[in-house]
């Protein structure tokens, strides 16, 4: 499967981030798109609240001019921050009172929003989702078991 550019970096940015430990859904230079964006923490001004999908008049005049970052318009990655926080167990937008993980910055939670994120960039593009498990029988016998295999 060929990915785009703007994908493939993506994905890239995002796993070394979850295996660097570097993905902190909390901050905007660690989220998801805070590492998409090389760890800058511009594309929050798109948007008056974390996790909100809702452009602001910044926002707005950078998503009609066309504007694209890191190949994204600035509504696709408000989207794709909710995606992932939204993944990682938060409810969006992000606020005090809301709802929130225990534990934010735990493997799991990070895994669940990375997967949900991922979903997200590969949709965007049209392509299969690459993290998706897929179950194949090594042999329809009765003795034998279940092989998980990684598509990409």
């Amino acid at each position: 499967m060929t990915l785009s550019l703007r994908l493939e970096q993506a994905l890239t940015k995002l796993y070394r981030a979850f295996h660097e430990g570097t993905l902190h859904p909390e901050c905007a230079r660690q989220c998801a798109v805070g590492n998409i964006c090389d760890h800058s923490d511009t594309w929050r001004h798109f948007t008056d609240v974390h996790g909100s999908q809702q452009l602001n008049y910044v926002g707005l005049v950078h998503q009609r001019l066309g504007r694209r970052y890191h190949g994204y318009t600035p509504q696709e990655l408000l989207t794709a921050e909710a995606v992932f926080l939204k993944g990682c167990g938060y409810s969006v937008p992000f606020g005090r009172n809301k709802t929130k993980p225990e534990h934010p910055t735990h493997t799991d939670t990070l895994f669940e929003g990375l997967c949900a994120v991922t979903r997200y960039l590969c949709e965007l593009e049209g392509v299969k989702d690459v993290m998706h498990l897929q179950k194949v029988l090594t042999n329809p016998g009765p003795s034998r078991s279940e092989a998980l295999e990684i598509t990409f």
